[in-house]
């Protein structure tokens, strides 16, 4: 298939989505696809080969069969670039508009996991009725997020909230103006990554991965400089569980993926306990995506390479596309 890789974009993810679209499309020419690679710039335009792309509803994206946004954080994986894909009526691979959305905002995702009954960290939204009480009781060291944020930018670890909190707030207002708070899990953090397109006759079942443990080296947690730095993470798949834990991990990332509408794909972020309860952090809808990457990874090591990986995510979009302009609207 003739297909368009989407990276760059306006967020301060940037960077790590150049290199997750350069091996998202090596990865498809490797199976025999032909790749146009779009890039998005920090303000916003859309560029192939140089010049800038002409883009009319109703009238695909450059003669592609299929799109592969590799876009992270928002204007990007937050629903506004799979929309504008929907007007053009091209098939593309990932999140719907609407799981993009909801997975994107860390508040409105935790309150619909709490509505599906998933066990999950304890939060706080800042500003909300209550919440400093709330945050007063909660275990020690605080998480403080942007709601709609990745790759822990903007995250601040608040062991002493007197004073601390207000800091960290601050620094996390000036990312977004939706600001979370997380306690402590006091757990392993592990991973599970997931494919599939629920409720698609053919590919009707969700695959997850084998779920890895992270182990930081460059930082006491899961930082920017761990995810991103050489050597600052190490992932160890499959995570030294018990087997009772590591299926209740992937029970759980298909049930989040499902919660929350997930076609295509996403990873699952969970925290283990020592007793063996299993707490859902949150859910990313278009991880980092180098054949290196957690995602990537976990399915390689789970008999899925990182080449097919990308040929299947397109055949799933293709797939769903058709699917949904079979009803009448």
């Amino acid at each position: 298939m003739r297909v368009a890789v989407i990276c760059g974009g306006r967020s301060s993810e940037h960077e790590i989505s150049l290199r997750s679209g350069a091996s998202v499309a090596a990865g498809l020419r490797e199976t025999g696809h032909e790749v146009i690679e779009v890039l998005i710039d920090r303000q916003g335009r859309w560029l192939a080969a140089g010049e800038e792309v002409e883009m009319r509803a109703a009238n695909g994206l450059l003669e592609c069969d299929v799109a592969f946004p590799v876009l992270h954080g928002p204007f990007g994986e937050d629903g506004t670039v799979q929309g504008l894909l929907e007007c053009l009526d091209v098939a593309y691979a990932g999140p719907s508009v609407l799981a993009a959305a909801v997975a994107m905002d860390k508040l409105i995702c935790k309150r619909l996991l709490a509505f599906d009954g998933l066990p999950q960290v304890e939060f706080a939204e800042v500003g909300e009725e209550g919440w400093r009480e709330h945050v007063a009781a909660m275990p020690r060291p605080l998480w403080v997020k942007p709601s709609r944020l990745g790759s822990s930018v903007g995250i601040s670890r608040v062991s002493n909230p007197e004073r601390e909190l207000e800091r960290a707030v601050e620094s996390a207002l000036a990312h977004d103006p939706r600001v979370i708070v997380e306690a402590d899990a006091g757990g392993r953090e592990v991973e599970c990554s997931v494919i599939g397109n629920p409720g698609s006759g053919d590919h009707e079942s969700v695959v997850t991965s084998l779920p890895g443990a992270i182990v930081t080296k460059a930082s006491d947690w899961y930082d920017f400089e761990a995810k991103y730095a050489e050597g600052g993470m190490e992932l160890v798949v499959p995570a030294p569980l018990d087997e009772p834990a590591i299926a209740r991990v992937r029970e759980l990332a298909a049930r989040v993926f499902r919660a929350v509408g997930g076609t295509g794909l996403a990873r699952c972020d969970f925290f283990v306990r020592e007793d063996g309860e299993v707490l859902v952090n949150e859910i990313n809808t278009i991880p980092g995506f180098t054949a290196t990457s957690v995602f990537g990874k976990l399915f390689a090591a789970s008999g899925i390479p990182y080449p097919e990986l990308c040929d299947r995510l397109i055949r799933l979009g293709v797939d769903r596309h058709r699917r949904e302009r079979e009803y009448r609207f």
